[in-house]
């Protein structure tokens, strides 16, 4: 790798790659994503329609109809958190998003544990949509949804994502247009549909708690049902997973990451709203009853026709959304490959000419899923077991960054790039940083029944993970092998990248990648 600028792909502007090279690095991908292509990522990955459809049900059973306040609640609280990766992306738009901003935020030894932590969230999450979405392909075939039919549609998801990858940018573009489109039918569309014309119960349901929680005080039911909203915001961050794939992507990122909680949020609001308002026994619903309630009201609302177009539309947005997951983990493998901070690094960071895409790193995003979902096949009970810490996984990843960030602003650090919230930025920060812990808090917290381990679960597969890595790193040190690439230099590149917008050229000298990895 060389500092120098190399030739520019289509959609670069020197700007993109002036900023890039004084970060360390040459542009490699095709800047092929503008706006609306890069918002279209983080929506699918963010896919309202799979996490309404996966949590409608659970979440009822739990808090009732009021437990919709929770994706207002949550919506608002990962809007501060976007706002400050926004900042952080528009200074550092390098691919990988999570482990690149945490190792210039702090330094490498931090970003290599709260990468580790994320991209075994992001495996498993990949496995957990592959497995969930390969239940949708059978209902849409009239087939029995057995072990084994799931197990071969989940494998065949995720080889279709995988070709889709591979094909490069443009092709992960598109195909995330077109799932934005089917997630926006199958949401927005959908929930105004059955809010105006298929309505079976008053608005005033959302404030009837309908026993959910039986004698307990409802304010501690309330809190049990947080899952309604911090299963469905997560997945924006994969907008800055691809930046160096995206044109002027200091600007555009922030916004498309601040689009996709905005517009995942209503998405979801209405779906979630749609459901209940239309559902014709929803006490069987809240009492636990009916655990698969939307086929039911899909069937008496829409009819047979109408229901298997809806499972199109849903075999759609999941098929991107396993896409969506692909690209984002195989873009933190990249990063980690190219900084040699992992085994076989070069093999990972490799990157074909002909489809300027992680092609290797791609294939370990598609081969461990389908390795996780074989020993599903053998134990179809571990599947919530193996999935439960993914989410928290993920929420503790964003508070890294966020907690990082907080730390360099407290040292003195004022974000450099072309969006930044100003004055405002220490603000949003620290309130960010209160409302991810709670967030944590709400995730990690035992359950009120059942055993030890299904109690704990969510911590036990934290530990883990982030015990394991923690482990490799004292014993193997990974870390060793990047000494010459820049970390915990936010103030310093700051102040570089407001030389150069003053005229001034050339990198700094503590931010040029050494011999060891060009």
């Amino acid at each position: 790798m060389s500092v120098t600028t190399s030739a520019q792909h289509p959609g670069a502007s020197s700007a993109d790659e002036e900023q890039l090279a004084a970060l360390g690095y040459t542009g490699e991908f095709e800047r092929s994503m503008g706006l609306w292509s890069n918002m279209a990522l983080g929506f699918t990955y963010l896919s309202p329609l799979v996490g309404v459809y996966s949590l409608f049900a659970f979440s009822l059973s739990i808090g009732g109809p009021p437990a919709i306040w929770w994706i207002v609640i949550v919506g608002l609280g990962q809007l501060l958190v976007a706002l400050v990766f926004g900042e952080v992306v528009s200074q550092y738009p390098l691919a990988g998003g999570i482990y690149p901003w945490t190792r210039r935020l702090w330094n490498r030894r931090y970003a290599w544990t709260v990468s580790w932590i994320y991209i075994w969230a992001v495996i498993v999450t990949i496995t957990a949509v592959a497995e969930f979405g390969g239940g949708f392909v059978a209902a849409l075939f009239g087939i029995e949804a057995t072990p084994g039919v799931v197990l071969l549609t989940a494998v065949g998801l995720l080889a279709l994502a995988l070709v889709a990858n591979v094909s490069g940018t443009r092709t992960l573009a598109r195909v995330a247009k077109i799932g934005l489109a089917a997630e926006l039918i199958g949401v927005i569309v959908l929930g105004l549909y059955l809010l105006l014309f298929q309505r079976e119960q008053p608005f005033s349901v959302f404030f009837d708690t309908m026993g959910a929680g039986g004698d307990q005080a409802y304010s501690l039911t309330f809190l049990a049902a947080a899952l309604s909203g911090l299963f469905l915001f997560y997945g924006f961050e994969a907008c800055g997973d691809v930046a160096e794939e995206v044109a002027d992507p200091t600007r555009r990122i922030p916004r498309a990451m601040i689009l996709t909680i905005l517009v995942g949020g209503v998405s979801g609001l209405l779906s979630y709203a749609g459901y209940v308002l239309a559902a014709p026994d929803l006490e069987a619903i809240v009492a636990g009853e009916d655990t698969d309630p939307i086929p039911g009201i899909l069937e008496s609302t829409l009819g047979s026709v109408g229901s298997k177009v809806f499972l199109v539309i849903t075999v759609t947005a999941f098929v991107s959304c396993v896409l969506s997951l692909q690209a984002a983990g195989s873009r933190l493998l990249y990063s980690f490959g190219r900084d040699r901070m992992l085994p076989g690094s070069r093999w990972l960071a490799h990157l074909p000419p002909r489809h300027a895409v992680p092609i290797n790193a791609l294939v370990v995003v598609t081969v461990v899923p389908m390795l996780i979902c074989l020993f599903v096949y053998w134990r179809p009970d571990t599947l919530a077991r193996v999935t439960a810490f993914a989410v928290c996984g993920i929420y503790i990843s964003f508070q890294a960054v966020v907690l990082a960030a907080l730390r360099q602003r407290l040292r003195g650090w004022r974000p450099a790039g072309l969006w930044n919230l100003g004055s405002w930025g220490l603000v949003v920060n620290v309130v960010a940083l209160a409302y991810g812990l709670i967030a944590i808090y709400l995730l990690i917290r035992p359950g009120d029944t059942g055993a030890f381990l299904d109690r704990w679960i969510v911590a036990i597969g934290v530990a883990i993970v982030a015990v394991s890595g923690l482990l490799y790193l004292s014993i193997a040190r990974p870390d060793r092998h990047s000494d010459g690439v820049p970390e915990g230099d936010a103030i310093e590149v700051a102040a570089h990248l407001q030389q150069i917008r003053r005229g001034a050229v050339g990198a700094p000298s503590s931010t040029a990648p050494s011999e060891e990895i060009r």
